[in-house]
């Protein structure tokens, strides 16, 4: 009856299906056309089988129809994989998969593992039936699988493994030994490419909660605090119970299948009606790494549309949604049991004072790694609201690393970073990002905060980039920082601070490494380069050209996203955004932006100004001093650019001279610089100067915040200043400095700033804390002065003018 009914069946499921997203794609297969080809399905499957035979009639691949004639042995070219004994049936012959024969007979296939999903993919339309029909852990009847097929045909994904070689796995014993292995590697393929696609198995909730509530690391500390006098005193073992009980509710997601293919047909429809469009680079390295490694996803937080984002894109490429470590803040009505039912879990902005809290946290996150689920936090903290990196904090930095040393020891498998960067060309947090940085008090965020959004989603808000960094493995990052750690048995061994440190760091440089350049940033870098905001249009797009060709030659891999179009696509964009305006002029159009467009245009270009920092160092260079030869650059900026680079989130590199060469041959290529005897110097053309100086103003309130602050402690005696005191006087005058220079930029005295300088100079050895006092010798004083060459006679007279009253106090 099969027989008879096949042909007309896939014929009707050709015409009623649809394979949305099949990877990898036929010609990356790698077929040997010269061996014989048998695809191998994961369980007995009609729909499968037929919708595998018309996409591979489709396709200049090996057919799965019909049977293979291999030597004497005639085989099926689709199989399923045998399944295991009933154990309702205990006397039912098991299925034998047919390679015995063909291993006995020494004939050589190629075996090609296909697993498909009915409704994976966000298709079209979603509703009722596609969230019941479509796939899942759980296993699938025929009345179900024909449901499936009727309301998901538009939404297949078809994941094809690589190939199977028969005669690489058979080595000489018993061909059903063999057999049984290769059945064995299938199984195993097949739980990877649905862990990958679907996740680990959603255990139920309050099972979860309640073996955090019951682990010994919980037990631990509700025994040590029954014996605390405070907390004695508060109640017995049941009430520490139940408030542990009722903090894991608070903090546990609550992720659902059905929550999560609404939220991607919602998603779609939102990322249409606000986005020209999602541009996605780097996923390759995560699908390679999904099927066998446990991902924490760390992307840099600009908006809160970054939670949304992510997960949108990695479903719709086929990966499963992390589940994503979100503020308490966001637990509100109806947002909040949406989100949970996504894959947010919530935490306390702190929690250090509470330690029954903070085991329950601890232990849930643990529980979530163990168990192979993806995840993903912003190891910021918080959404910037400079548009720079912020310093990582260590929090849950030291929580993944302390967890990771807990399933080594289970022998589990690979914990892998996956740095992501996320740039807009408009965000709908710039007014409140402003209000936030000219002193405004942040916001608490409410239903009704959002509902107000829903008023601003007919703007334009431009493209979107998502790019992926290069992965990082725990276990090679403590390989390198710290060898003996397989053999530490302490849950917080001493290398631990210093291996989280260098970890934040190692990941905020990978994130940048892999930066969005876009018409918006593009134009930013451009025009806040000129003392008045504004730029000749043929000026700009010079400008523009010249920037893209600098980033294009950065040696990191993978490195940063360039735009496609040219210049004058790019400024019409910026135009049609409403950052800029042009004002037309006889001579020649003029970009310009007012104060309030500046200060926009500011957070947009201080997302990717990291990738022009050295090159503006080096234009700024020939400010002061007309010409230079590479090794005076190299002794001149070498005190200057660790400092930068730390602050920027960008590695310094082994060998800034060949970096600083390398820069000088691409601005001499640029026509920006001439060679004359060993020496570097501008070209004497008048346009060429222009780009060089506005290619070097990118990167002065960089060195006037640096100088400013370092003058401000070189002004009193060692010891004597404080790190608060220093970074207050520090923000104080570079307010003042501010608004005696017309800077309309209010991230240029952000106090996080003077504290990451901070942290720059102690952790550069310029600087030590002795007692909450800050010392130094000679040796900054020396770096202090060398750096005041860069600056002009001008400069330097404007930070005297703004230093010298403190200095008199």
């Amino acid at each position: 009856m099969s027989g008879l009914f096949r042909a007309p069946l896939r014929r009707l499921l050709s015409a009623w299906t649809d394979v949305r997203l099949a990877e990898p794609d036929s010609a990356e297969l790698h077929l040997d056309p010269s061996l014989p080809t048998i695809y191998v399905l994961p369980r007995p499957a009609l729909s499968d089988a037929l919708l595998l035979e018309n996409y591979t009639r489709r396709r200049p691949m090996p057919s799965s129809l019909g049977r293979l004639i291999v030597g004497q042995t005639s085989v099926a070219r689709c199989v399923t994989l045998p399944a295991r004994r009933s154990r309702w049936w205990p006397g039912r012959p098991q299925p034998v998969a047919p390679f015995t024969e063909l291993i006995a007979a020494g004939e050589n296939v190629q075996i090609v593992p296909v697993s498909v999903f009915w409704g994976r993919a966000p298709g079209k339309e979603f509703g009722f039936w596609h969230l019941l029909a479509a796939d899942n852990w759980q296993l699938t009847g025929r009345v179900r699988r024909a449901l499936s097929v009727m309301v998901n045909g538009r939404d297949v994904e078809i994941q094809f493994g690589a190939p199977l070689h028969l005669s690489d796995i058979h080595d000489g014993r018993d061909p059903a030994l063999t057999n049984r292995k290769v059945a064995r590697l299938l199984r195993v393929h097949f739980r990877r490419v649905t862990t990958r696609v679907l996740g680990p198995d959603l255990s139920h909730r309050r099972t979860l909660i309640e073996g955090v509530v019951r682990s010994s690391e919980v037990r631990e500390v509700i025994d040590e605090l029954q014996t605390t006098p405070g907390e004695r005193s508060r109640g017995n073992r049941q009430r520490l119970q139940r408030r542990a009980r009722r903090y894991g509710n608070e903090i546990a997601s609550n992720m659902t299948y059905p929550v999560l293919r609404f939220l991607a047909g919602a998603l779609r429809r939102l990322w249409n009606r606000l986005y020209d469009g999602v541009d996605v680079t780097g996923l390759e390295r995560v699908k390679q790494l999904a099927g066998h490694s446990t991902l924490v996803y760390v992307p840099c937080h600009r908006s809160h549309i970054d939670y949304l984002l992510l997960s949108y894109v990695l479903y719709r490429d086929g990966l499963m949604p992390p589940h994503i470590a979100a503020g308490r803040n966001l637990d509100m009505p109806i947002v909040g049991p949406l989100l949970r039912r996504g894959g947010a879990f919530f935490l306390r902005r702190s929690f250090r004072d509470n330690r029954l809290y903070g085991a329950v946290f601890n232990e849930y996150l643990h529980r979530l790694l163990a168990g192979g689920y993806s995840m993903e936090y912003f190891i910021e903290g918080g959404r910037s609201r400079s548009g720079r990196m912020l310093p990582p904090r260590p929090g849950m930095l030291s929580m993944t690393l302390r967890s990771f040393l807990r399933i080594q020891q289970q022998h589990a498998r690979p914990v892998v970073f996956v740095p992501v960067y996320i740039g807009y060309e408009k965000i709908l947090e710039n007014a409140s990002y402003q209000r936030e940085m000219g002193g405004g008090r942040k916001r608490k965020e409410t239903p009704l905060g959002l509902l107000k959004v829903i008023g601003r989603l007919r703007d334009e808000f431009g493209r979107v980039s998502v790019n992926i960094g290069e992965p990082l493995d725990i276990a090679d990052f403590l390989d390198n920082h710290s060898p003996a750690w397989r053999e530490s048995s302490d849950s917080r061994p001493d290398w631990l601070k210093g291996a989280v440190a260098e970890l934040g760091t190692s990941i905020c440089q990978r994130i940048n490494a892999v930066a969005a350049l876009n018409a918006v940033n593009l134009v930013g870098l451009a025009l806040l380069a000129t003392p008045h905001r504004a730029l000749e249009y043929s000026m700009l797009k010079g400008q523009l050209e010249l920037l893209c060709s600098l980033v294009s030659h950065t040696p990191s891999e993978p490195g940063p996203s360039l735009p496609e179009g040219d210049a004058e696509g790019w400024i019409a964009q910026v135009l049609a955004l409403g950052m800029v305006e042009r004002r037309e002029q006889a001579l020649g159009d003029i970009i310009t932006a007012d104060e309030s467009q500046a200060a926009l245009l500011g957070w947009y270009r201080n997302n990717v100004l990291h990738l022009l920092a050295l090159p503006a160092l080096v234009a700024f260079s020939f400010r002061s001093q007309d010409a230079h030869s590479v090794d005076e650059l190299t002794e001149l900026l070498s005190p200057l650019w660790p400092m930068l680079a730390r602050e920027l989130a960008v590695p310094v590199g082994p060998d800034l001279h060949r970096q600083l060469s390398q820069i000088v041959e691409r601005l001499v290529s640029q026509q920006l610089l001439t060679e004359h005897a060993g020496k570097y110097q501008p070209c004497g053309n008048l346009e060429a100067r222009e780009r060089l100086r506005l290619l070097g103003r990118m990167i002065q309130p960089s060195l006037e915040r640096n100088t400013l602050l370092v003058d401000i402690l070189l002004a009193s005696p060692s010891g004597t200043l404080g790190r608060d005191e220093l970074c207050q006087r520090a923000r104080s005058l570079a307010e003042r400095l501010a608004l005696l220079s017309g800077r309309a930029a209010p991230e240029f005295f952000d106090l996080r700033l003077f504290e990451s300088l901070v942290d720059s100079l102690v952790a550069d050895g310029w600087v030590c804390e002795e007692e909450q006092y800050l010392v130094f010798d000679h040796n900054l004083r020396h770096a202090a002065h060398n750096a005041m060459q860069l600056l002009d006679a001008s400069l330097q007279r404007r930070l005297a003018a703004v230093t010298g009253p403190q200095e008199k106090e």
